[in-house]
């Protein structure tokens, strides 16, 4: 699973990519992977919105393929 990261999300994670060799896993389980010994990160993926293969994730249940491209976005400010 390839995750790039924006933004806020990106200092809190201090990179903008990063490979997760995992198998399917459901949206909360990327979250919590993700976050897994950064507090920091963690703290700012609750907050966060998931674009997989550029279709937004608004159920937490829903499976990502270990082959799926993952934007992490945090909220924006401004218009």
């Amino acid at each position: 699973m390839m995750i790039t990261y924006y933004a806020g999300a990106a200092d809190a994670a201090g990179t903008t990519s990063a490979d997760l060799d995992a198998g399917p896993l459901t949206a909360t389980e990327v979250i919590q992977r993700l976050g897994a010994g950064n507090p920091q990160l963690s703290a700012v993926l609750t907050h966060c919105s998931l674009l997989v293969d550029g279709r937004t994730v608004g159920d937490p249940s829903e499976v990502i393929g270990s082959a799926a491209r993952v934007d992490v976005l945090p909220p924006f400010a401004g218009g």
